[in-house]
């Protein structure tokens, strides 16, 4: 981001970047990315700071709300969420999809339906559904994994064609050489950290157990016993009751009395 915003200025922009929540859109999905800005005309802080909305995320609410995670995790992270789903994903290199899993309230555990994920990302469901005519199916969860959350790039055209006013006095110091901030801006003159939040407009998202429209595959025994054996030699907390919940959904799925083999 330095090298960028240092050849931007080279060639006379002004810039500004902020990073976005599409939680705050009214999905029930925590995806947060940098958008960026950068113009010779206008100030593009009036385009990405204008608007700040920030909204409160739920608590950890097992048996009461669904909660997201990556299975395929578990031994150095969870991508947990808290009724939502997790940033959904492209895949692996080599094309394999690689959803999240979702505990529900009633504790099954849940691979969202490829047309809920479009939903997620304000897509309307089956609209990659012309990609299954080209190329094999699971090619539809890489776009939509790489996609942009629709709400989130309708509310940003909005600004770039009606900008608002940035509030100056969010203006931080910022450090030339130190973590950088999760949003920014150039005025011509100096470079700034800004005091804003990931929520411009903080629209809160349905219960995402309520959003989902299809019936999730469950989570397979197999799938189920690597992410809790993954679980056990990490050095992760984990929310009381969690895991408790997915060794009784492996009971389920796999139709038996005992715990999975535990792996050292």
């Amino acid at each position: 981001m330095r090298s960028i915003i240092d050849r931007l200025e080279e060639l006379g922009y002004l810039w500004a970047w902020r990073v976005i929540d599409s939680n705050g859109f009214e999905l029930p999905h925590r995806r947060e990315r940098v958008f960026l800005v950068a113009s010779r005309e206008g100030d593009p802080a009036d385009v990405l700071m204008a608007d700040d909305t920030p909204l409160v995320r739920p608590k950890t609410a097992l048996g009461e709300l669904a909660h997201g995670f990556y299975w395929t995790e578990g031994r150095g992270g969870l991508g947990w969420a808290v009724d939502a789903v997790p940033t959904l994903k492209n895949g692996s290199a080599v094309g394999i999809p690689s959803p999240p899993a979702i505990l529900l309230p009633n504790g099954r555990v849940v691979k969202p339906d490829i047309r809920d994920a479009e939903r997620l990302q304000g897509f309307p469901e089956d609209w990659t559904a012309p990609a299954e005519e080209v190329t094999r199916g699971s090619a539809r969860w890489s776009l939509v994994g790489s996609a942009v959350s629709v709400p989130v790039a309708a509310w940003l055209g909005g600004r770039l064609k009606t900008p608002g006013a940035y509030d100056r006095s969010r203006d931080l110091a910022f450090d030339p050489v130190g973590r950088l901030p999760k949003a920014a801006r150039f005025d011509g003159q100096d470079r700034h950290a800004v005091a804003i939040g990931v929520d411009p407009l903080g629209r809160r998202a349905p219960p995402l157990a309520e959003f989902l429209r299809h019936e999730g595959a469950l989570l397979s025994p197999r799938a189920t016993a690597g992410f809790l054996s993954r679980t056990r030699v990490a050095k992760l907390r984990f929310a009381p009751g969690f895991i408790d919940a997915v060794e009784a959904h492996y009971r389920h799925v796999a139709g038996v009395q005992i715990e999975p083999k535990r792996v050292a």
